[in-house]
């Protein structure tokens, strides 16, 4: 958790079940090695809107284990042709991902976003949404996977992370019946209630579209919240990469300070949550914002800071002597 903390921000709900779900797995597995059996997965299903950092985390998690990762999206998955071969690309960007050792790449992440688009209706034609639900059925529990150099891939000890937006799911959630006793004593009795209530239930996914044997491969299910303001200012300001921290080391190699007041990064956040895209357009809105300086600097050496009050004014450069 400590190193999750240093890169993302929020979310410390999804960050302890995450943490807790892969440390899981990695026992198991370790277990199997040791006693040469099979590991009975938790694969893990996130959801929560665009753009607040469900890639993010997983790829954080994977850095931190040393473990080979590949993201994938369900909506490629369902504009294939043939499903398999998709399926094998992954497998094989896995292998790569792994620098080619197999048993390695076998232990690794997968992480299939959109995995909400693949939801099914009685009325739809196509059912494409369905068949793609169906393909990955077996790789999730575990088979062999034919890559490109003829080796499989055994996806057995694959730990399979699914995330989506579920635009809708709430309502669905909320129109079922919730829990409304349970014996429990003093005080913990609203915190487990709320707890339980707004748990995502198998029949919420069903009834949402995903089939009953998908949802049953998908036994951990993590809720993300949307980014607020604050947190898009904080996402900003605090990681140990965050985008301004990135900014004042590509300036300060050129000899540069860079100042950005706390205001500007409060508009940003404003325009980022008015996009709805969560933490996805930060980058853009703070790179516009730079250009005119960063375009400035490397040809006037006399450029010895850069401060940014406000994004609706142009970053004020101070000159001074020149730089060597």
């Amino acid at each position: 958790m400590r190193y999750l903390d240093r890169y993302v921000i929020g979310h410390d709900e999804a960050k302890r079940t995450m943490a807790v779900a892969v440390y899981n797995h990695l026992r198991k597995v370790a277990r199997a090695r040791r006693d040469g059996g099979r590991i009975i997965k938790s694969n893990v299903l996130m959801i929560g809107p665009t753009g607040c950092g469900k890639t993010f985390l997983c790829e954080t998690l994977s850095r931190a284990l040393r473990v080979p990762f590949v993201t994938a999206e369900a909506t490629s998955l369902a504009q294939a042709r043939y499903v398999a071969e998709e399926i094998e690309a992954i497998m094989q960007r896995l292998v790569d991902g792994a620098g080619g050792d197999l048993p390695r790449a076998q232990h690794g992440i997968v992480f299939i976003d959109e995995i909400d688009k693949l939801k099914t209706r009685a009325s739809d034609a196509s059912r494409s949404g369905e068949s793609v639900q169906h393909a990955l059925l077996k790789i999730m529990e575990g088979s062999m996977v034919r890559i490109a150099d003829g080796r499989y891939v055994d996806t057995s000890n694959v730990l399979f992370i699914c995330g989506g937006a579920f635009v809708g799911l709430e309502k669905i959630a909320a129109s079922g019946h919730p829990y409304g006793y349970i014996s429990t004593s003093g005080s913990e009795d609203l915190r487990i209630l709320t707890r339980l209530n707004t748990r995502v239930k198998p029949t919420d996914l069903i009834e949402f579209g995903l089939i009953p044997e998908f949802t049953g491969r998908l036994p951990i299910t993590v809720r993300f919240e949307p980014l607020t303001k604050a947190l898009l200012v904080r996402i900003m300001t605090e990681p140990q990469d965050c985008l301004y921290n990135q900014f004042r080391e590509l300036l300060a190699d050129e000899g540069v300070e860079l100042d950005v007041s706390v205001e500007a990064f409060e508009q940003i956040a404003d325009l980022a949550v008015q996009y709805q895209t969560g933490a996805r357009s930060l980058r853009g809105l703070f790179e516009e914002l730079m250009a005119p300086a960063i375009y400035a600097v490397p040809d006037d050496l006399t450029i010895r800071r850069v401060d940014v009050q406000s994004i609706f004014n142009e970053p004020v450069i101070v000159r001074g002597a020149p730089r060597r």
